[in-house]
């Protein structure tokens, strides 16, 4: 007898249900007479607030009690933001899907009476969590004042005005699904801020022998953004990156042909390494990680250590 029902663990944010909950629709409508349910589940990520990130176990945090789960047959797939997903899976579970990517894209939103975000005065004051965006705009911008500030998007959109910030740094994605794409003011070209790995896509993880489950979802994957998405995380994977350095890249596919840029640089933007490589999509995860060789053959090894060294890393929503 055919599978009639599926519960989706996701963490209880408002852009995770949003994902989760677009997922949710588009199964049922796919399967009609299944029954699609949410289990919400808090994370240690979204539990510890005070603590470096890097000191109680990186990335994973966002994923681990979800995993745990879904080992313990009590859901049957995660969505997650693909921002926020590690680079190695417990062995019985697996990436199964990655969806089509939403814009890319950074965005500014201005404080009332800036056209542009290239026409900030000197010295403003910039907000973002994200040590990737702060490194790039200082790379552009020395003069800007960057502050750290967190939370979901409504609270970081409320903090233009709250902290007289002069501009505010979000991921398009977020913005557009939670519907406040009126709000944004500039999109940022992924030449001036390039963005998270995976950022805009989503991905489904599954118990890899659940073959009911497997193919009742693979039509959410997208070979396109898989392809681009996959030679992301294999640089990123390369590097030994995790959830909040100064690293990013980029992946376009034009019919069968990739072009991936990666970027590596210290939190300050002054050392900043940038490259961008071709292959097949065939060739997606070897060309992620060539290129991380690359960047390491040119010094990425040692920006990479002065971060870890020396910045002090925080938990937060990246997704956003």
């Amino acid at each position: 007898m055919a599978k009639k029902t599926l519960r989706i663990g996701t963490r209880g944010s408002q852009l995770a249900l949003w994902q989760a909950n677009w997922v949710k629709s588009e199964l049922e409508k796919r399967h009609p007479g299944l029954e699609v349910s949410l289990t919400k589940i808090k994370t240690q990520g979204d539990k510890i607030l005070d603590v470096p990130l890097a000191m109680v176990g990186g990335k994973g945090l966002f994923v681990k009690e979800i995993e745990e789960a879904m080992l313990r047959g009590e859901v049957d797939i995660a969505v997650h933001s693909m921002k926020d997903v590690p680079t190695i899976f417990p062995e019985e579970l697996s990436l199964r899907c990655i969806t089509e990517r939403e814009d890319p894209r950074d965005i500014a939103i201005l404080k009332p009476g800036y056209k542009s975000f290239r026409d900030l005065p000197q010295g403003a004051r910039i907000g973002t969590s994200s040590l990737r965006r702060k490194s790039q705009l200082l790379h552009l911008r020395p003069d800007f004042h960057m502050l750290d500030i967190r939370g979901n998007v409504e609270t970081r959109i409320r903090k233009l005005t709250e902290e007289d910030l002069d501009a505010v740094i979000l991921a398009a994605a977020g913005m557009k699904r939670l519907g406040f794409s009126d709000q944004i003011s500039e999109y940022l070209s992924t030449t001036v801020s390039l963005p998270a790995i995976g950022q805009g896509a989503l991905g489904l993880e599954s118990r890899t022998d659940d073959e009911e489950v497997n193919s009742m979802i693979d039509f959410f994957n997208h070979p396109p953004t898989s392809w681009a998405v996959r030679a992301e995380r294999s640089f990123l994977r390369r590097l030994e990156g995790g959830c909040q350095v100064p690293i990013a890249a980029y992946g376009t596919v034009d019919g069968e042909r990739l072009t991936l840029t990666g970027l590596v640089s210290d939190v300050e933007g002054r050392k900043l390494l940038k490259k961008s490589m071709e292959s097949s999509v065939e060739e997606a995860e070897q060309t992620g990680t060539s290129l991380a060789d690359d960047l390491l053959m040119r010094g990425a090894d040692k920006i990479l250590n002065e971060v870890y060294q020396h910045e002090t890393f925080n938990v937060k929503d990246e997704e956003v």
